[in-house]
């Protein structure tokens, strides 16, 4: 027989272990919702829906889905109950994010996490996502997915197959995705730190990682592997992030770093009086660099065609001798 502090670890492991969305197949239904920003075109909406349906899957519209109010998409009211809705109508098999941009942040007291629980199914997108991401993991308990979304990649005529084919591996077979790199046209990888590292995936934009802290929504990252990507944010904001993160004990925290490709993360002009200037890889250099655990830089996934997919709360392996991000579990069954 087990002793009791044998049982105790099973127990422990089980309660640490996310539940997985069942998997996605051609034929289903996918719910589409905007819980950020709308598209600047709205046009978009329709592109994707032709786009959807051409992969061989339904559709349904959210309610407010095109609904506009400033730069949301619609009072938060809307978005919230959209949100909802979707994860409790038994067709709806998955669910996309139309866009990022701003505002998931403002929903989040408005979700009932407990209800959604109840309703595991796949959920995707990035970005201002991140903030929905976190807040699931860490209350509804259940894996979701750090994607493409519908008013870009995954709608675009010319969406790269390494893209395309990342997602729908990673929501459509239950078996673990494996390297996040793997057949990935461009190599921009950098080790800055050697080592192995296995952890559950935390993680997003870093931005939004950020304005978590302090509210009820921030994760847990003690022994996980931090995942993160930014965009069109300056270098000194980049270390402000970081630095912030720092600061608070964050990411002394955590089993590894993987850092996706930060867009757009550079100087907008040349300094003329000669004032020395960081390149946003230099920042994030610098400031991870008294970490003492494996960190990987310039890994397919972030505002960039080559976006991999990412399933957040799932075991991964960060291996830091060969720069790579391996999805070690099933993120689906």
């Amino acid at each position: 027989m087990r002793g009791a502090g044998g049982f105790q670890k099973i127990f422990s492991s089980l309660m640490k272990t996310l539940i997985k969305p069942e998997r996605l197949n051609f034929g289903d239904t996918i719910g589409i919702i905007a819980p950020a920003s709308a598209p600047p075109d709205p046009h978009a909406l329709d592109r994707a829906v032709t786009a959807l349906e051409g992969y061989g899957f339904k559709v349904k519209l959210a309610k407010n889905v095109r609904a506009r109010l400033g730069f949301i998409a619609g009072t938060d009211r809307a978005r919230a109950e959209d949100l909802m809705a979707m994860f409790t109508d038994k067709k709806v098999k998955a669910i996309h994010c139309l866009r990022g941009g701003y505002g998931a942040t403002r929903i989040l007291e408005r979700l009932n996490f407990s209800v959604i629980a109840r309703h595991p199914k796949i959920f995707s997108g990035y970005s201002d996502i991140t903030a929905l991401h976190i807040a699931i993991q860490k209350f509804s308990k259940f894996v979701s997915f750090h994607a493409p979304m519908v008013n870009g990649a995954l709608a675009a005529a010319d969406v790269p197959g390494f893209t395309k084919k990342s997602f729908f591996r990673t929501v459509m077979e239950a078996k673990p995705p494996g390297s996040l790199s793997d057949g990935c046209p461009q190599n921009k990888i950098e080790i800055l730190r050697r080592g192995l590292a296995e952890g559950e995936l935390i993680g997003g934009n870093l931005s939004l990682l950020c304005a978590s802290l302090g509210t009820p929504f921030a994760p847990s990252f003690k022994g996980k592997i931090l995942f993160f990507e930014d965009i069109s944010e300056r270098p000194y904001r980049l270390d402000r992030m970081l630095t912030q993160l720092l600061n608070a004990g964050i990411l002394q925290q955590v089993a590894g770093v993987a850092v996706g490709v930060n867009h757009d993360c550079d100087e907008r002009k040349k300094n003329s009086t000669g004032e020395y200037q960081q390149s946003g890889a230099d920042v994030v250099k610098e400031r991870l660099s008294t970490l003492r655990v494996p960190i990987v830089t310039g890994l397919p996934f972030g505002h960039v065609d080559l976006n991999a997919t990412i399933p957040c709360g799932a075991r991964a392996l960060l291996d830091g001798k060969k720069g790579d991000l391996i999805i070690t579990e099933a993120a689906v069954r």
